[in-house]
């Protein structure tokens, strides 16, 4: 007699799950990576234990809330999009009430997270949640919606830089524009695939403005971000380490370039945005070795 309302209970928490993008862990990794490279960057390559875990943990919660908050958003958008149409809320699996009470625990969670955090930290993550929040609107009205988006990717390395100095001192642009730029590549190719669906609903993305060369401008991010990081490890005086992290990481950028020019397989979108989690840790492993040698 109780099979049921037990089975029931197991499909709505694997739908929360799903909700919260954690059977997607790229997703997940892909925006922990910035604030890892924040916190290792400020801190000379040896973090404190403890600050790491913070950053890892919060930016695991704040990344579901804002998938739930996406979803909030385009529940009447997804179900028009292949990709999307299974998700939990565009296929009516969850209710409106579900949604918001995950988003408010997982809000929730990275609020209790910030009580690690000095002042001004604290307030860098106070800014970045309108960021968060509105990033789902702007696909409805701004041509580029994938900037706000790497915008809120950007705090990540703002937040953590901060947790470990207490300010923002200049080394901290130049990683925060190397992740914008980083952002906007990855996700530019993200979005390729929903072009039809997005142009027949009428939502905007970078896929779209940038049209048939969308291509080159992924590839011109990318170049920027090499850019930037050389720029940033000759501000820091990083070692070889790190400048062989970044050639190796411009070779997969560039092979990427080629697969969008040159592939019609239709798997090679969620490819690359793979591969760069990869790269995003590859990196990482650069500048803590940059430390190093």
């Amino acid at each position: 007699m109780t099979a049921a309302p037990q089975a029931g209970w197991r499909e709505k928490a694997e739908a929360i799950f799903r909700l919260l993008r954690w059977h997607k862990p790229a997703g997940r990794l892909i925006l922990m990576i910035p604030a890892l490279w924040g916190v290792f960057l400020a801190a000379g390559g040896a973090p404190p234990v403890l600050l790491v875990v913070v950053m890892i943990v919060g930016t695991i919660a704040t990344s579901a809330a804002g998938c739930v908050i996406n979803d909030l958003w385009d529940r009447d958008i997804d179900p028009l999009v292949e990709r999307t149409r299974t998700r939990p809320l565009a296929s009516r699996e969850l209710t409106i009430q579900v949604a918001v009470v995950t988003a408010f625990f997982g809000l929730l969670a990275a609020w209790g997270l910030t009580f690690f955090l000095n002042a001004f930290t604290f307030w860098l993550c106070v800014a970045a949640v309108p960021v968060i929040a509105l990033y789902p609107a702007a696909k409805r009205f701004f041509p580029v919606p994938q900037l706000v988006l790497s915008i809120a990717w950007g705090f990540a390395a703002l937040i953590s830089w901060s947790a470990v100095t207490g300010g923002l001192e200049s080394p901290v642009w130049l990683l925060w524009a190397a992740t914008v730029f980083w952002t906007l590549g990855f996700d530019t190719a993200y979005a390729l695939p929903d072009r039809e669906d997005d142009l027949r609903i009428g939502v905007q993305s970078s896929a779209i403005f940038f049209g048939r060369y969308a291509p080159e401008a992924i590839g011109l991010f990318f170049l920027m971000t090499a850019v930037l990081f050389v720029l940033l490890a000759y501000q820091m005086s990083l070692g070889s380490g790190f400048y062989a992290a970044v050639l190796l990481c411009s070779f997969l950028w560039v092979r990427e370039y080629q697969l969008l020019k040159t592939s019609d397989d239709p798997e090679r979108f969620g490819r690359i945005f793979n591969e760069n989690v990869t790269i995003g840790f590859i990196l990482l492993a650069g500048m803590i070795g940059g430390f190093l040698i």
